[in-house]
């Protein structure tokens, strides 16, 4: 099992973010992608919300920084730890657009781009950027299927019900040979979905339900499973706890962990990082990526 995080102040849902997130911007953000890639994390994350209405920030948070435009610092600041969006709408984008802004995305981190989607559920966002919401689904996987044979390609082609296109360049493309797509979502069908690309990021259900949900569910080789704790990891002030967290996440199923640490300060956070690396280590778990694997283009 490979560990990444879920980058703090990048998104702030209550009562998921600590107090100095608020203040922060970002060159704290830069500061801890630094210190994860010059430890090995497998990865950082960014999601992606346009507008909240004020009623469901109360739930949702309201903070969100744009994916595209922090990976592009980040990519800058880092070497070897790959951006996962976590997870772009698709029903807000065309599959063209995704491909050259987040192929862009991968050329200039050197092949670092792992393209977290899923279909959505807030339906005023939606109708904010005039998106159809009730067959979002099948245009999801409609998507889906136009994006894995579009994102590293200059002359892509898609002939569907909703999207339909070919005779066009996008140039520049991903530089991976075959970009990683993760699904979230918390369904049955979120995980069929997932089946059919590389990963599933699920959330909000309890690790025996996806343990259940995965054992029911034939899986292609190769597939990751990115889950996290239900609370932020304290590896300095309890490590014992920490480490019995990342064994349940291991034993229901997780082949990469994305977790949230409970810090004081960004460098509190940074010194979490180093502490979590160590316990993992001790509990036989690895950084980056899997055994004999090389990120295409990578610098």
């Amino acid at each position: 099992m490979r560990i990444g995080i879920v980058t703090p102040v990048v998104a702030q849902p209550p009562p998921g973010h600590a107090e100095w997130e608020r203040a922060a911007g970002i060159e704290e953000i830069g500061l801890i992608a630094e210190t994860a890639d010059r430890l090995g994390y497998h990865h950082v994350t960014c999601s992606e919300h346009v507008a909240v209405p004020v009623e469901a920030a109360e739930r949702r948070g309201g903070v969100y920084w744009d994916p595209l435009a922090t990976f592009g610092y980040i990519a800058a600041r880092t070497e070897r730890i790959r951006l996962a969006t976590q997870v772009l709408v698709l029903g807000y984008h065309h599959p063209l657009a995704i491909a050259k802004r987040y192929g862009t995305l991968d050329r200039v981190s050197g092949g670092r781009l792992v393209l977290g989607l899923g279909v959505g559920s807030l339906e005023e966002e939606f109708a904010l950027l005039d998106a159809p919401f009730k067959d979002r689904g099948a245009r999801a996987d409609e998507a889906l299927a136009a994006l894995q044979g579009s994102l590293s390609k200059r002359l892509p082609s898609h002939h569907g019900e909703y999207y339909d296109y070919e005779g066009l360049v996008v140039e520049p493309h991903a530089v991976q040979e075959h970009v990683p797509i993760w699904i979230g979502g918390r369904s049955a069908r979120s995980l069929r979905r997932a089946a059919s690309a590389d990963g599933w990021v699920p959330f909000g259900l309890p690790l025996d339900t996806m343990a259940r949900m995965l054992a029911e569910t034939d899986l292609p080789d190769g597939f990751d499973v990115v889950l996290g704790p239900d609370r932020p990891l304290d590896p300095i002030g309890d490590a014992d706890a920490a480490g019995r967290a990342l064994g349940r996440l291991r034993d229901a199923g997780a082949t990469i962990a994305g977790v949230r640490l409970r810090s004081g300060s960004p460098a509190h956070y940074c010194e979490q990082l180093a502490a979590l690396r160590e316990l993992a280590g001790e509990h036989g778990l690895t950084f980056g990526e899997k055994s004999g694997e090389k990120q295409e283009g990578n610098r």
